[in-house]
């Protein structure tokens, strides 16, 4: 049985008790989250750096610049979320979002420009190979990890094999395909508000949703799930369809962005900047942990950060080394809070 957080109180003037400001300040903390405190504080220093360092860093239209940038990593980081959550890993995000944006922009070549086939055929392709991921790790018994690095490289391998390994179609005549890479609504571009129409519905799936409660319970305690009646094979492969889809998604706006379909430019390395993002957001690896509120935060940081370097001019191969260093960081600072014993070292 769980209890409720105790509060310390004391009275006030009528003799009623009330909360202490150390208490209700530790009853926010809780329900804001240390993590959370952490990247918004690591936000605002990185604003303040490159903002001093250029005037037009905060400018509305480059703050716009790094939303669309961040867009695509953020679909497929938002999804990423839900399958740590559920105790496994998907490596191979970027490469469906490269055969997803080939698929969309060869469909809509051979169908007569139709952008609406060209979506909805990356959308089932992506839902049948995030499906097969899933039956690979639970009929297969195969590691997570290792299905998905397999499927990281066969469906890049299938994309360069169906687009001879270039560029396919021309769809920026086509109204849809520019409305997703350049439309606006009240403000803000189409892609930053589908990347917060998914974030916000797998908010709500997780934290509103039975469904949602069985997925923390699955990647908390596997065992203890299964002995309450959660069938673990269905939620697995469902999860696995849903990052197939989504990562689609992210597909279909790569070839809305580039006017052409990728199968491996734009989406080769997505799949460790998505990882890197949950894990910085709160997302314990080992599953049972995390949110979609911290990963966002922590998406828009790594974005701020890497827009910085690039208009400060720095050489993009360091923005590969911080994006390491900041997913060890991060997977060290679990630890450390987890109390894990170290690798090699006595207890």
């Amino acid at each position: 049985m769980t209890t409720a957080l105790s509060v310390e109180r004391e009275p006030d003037k009528s003799g009623n008790d009330r909360p202490t400001s150390a208490s209700a300040a530790r009853t926010w903390l809780a329900r804001v989250g240390g993590q959370n405190l952490g990247l918004t504080g690591a936000m605002i220093a990185v604003l303040a750096l490159f903002g001093s360092l250029n005037s037009n860093y905060l400018s509305w239209d480059n703050i716009q610049v790094i939303a669309e940038a961040v867009t695509i990593i953020g679909l497929l980081a938002v999804v990423q979320t839900v399958v740590i959550i559920c105790g496994g890993l998907d490596i191979s995000v970027g490469s469906q979002a490269g055969l997803a944006s080939v698929t969309s922009a060869m469909v809509f070549t051979s169908t007569g420009s139709n952008a609406f086939f060209g979506i909805g055929a990356s959308i089932a392709i992506g839902a049948l190979i995030g499906t097969l991921n899933g039956a690979v790790i639970i009929y297969g018994r195969v590691n997570p990890t290792i299905a998905t690095l397999a499927g990281l490289a066969a469906y890049k391998g299938v994309a360069q094999l169906i687009s001879n390994g270039s560029a396919q179609g021309y769809v920026l005549n086509d109204s849809v395909f520019v409305f997703l890479s350049r439309g606006k609504i009240a403000g803000l571009p189409v892609m930053v508000w589908l990347l917060l129409l998914v974030a916000a519905a797998v908010h709500v799936l997780l934290k509103y949703t039975d469904i949602g409660r069985n997925i923390f319970a699955i990647g908390g305690n596997d065992t203890a799930a299964r002995l309450a009646g959660i069938n673990l094979n269905k939620y697995l492969i469902a999860v696995y369809a849903l990052s197939g889809i989504v990562a689609a998604v992210a597909g279909v706006l790569l070839t809305a962005r580039t006017g052409s379909g990728q199968p491996v430019s734009g989406s080769e390395g997505l799949e460790l900047q998505a990882i890197t993002a949950a894990a910085l957001g709160g997302c314990a690896l080992k599953g049972g942990k995390g949110g979609v509120g911290g990963t966002l935060l922590a998406v828009a940081l790594l974005g701020a950060l890497q827009n910085g370097l690039t208009v400060q001019g720095i050489n993009a191969f360091w923005q590969n080394v911080a994006q390491g260093a900041l997913l060890v960081a991060a997977v060290v600072i679990q630890q450390r809070r987890a109390r894990e014993r170290a690798v090699g070292l006595p207890a």
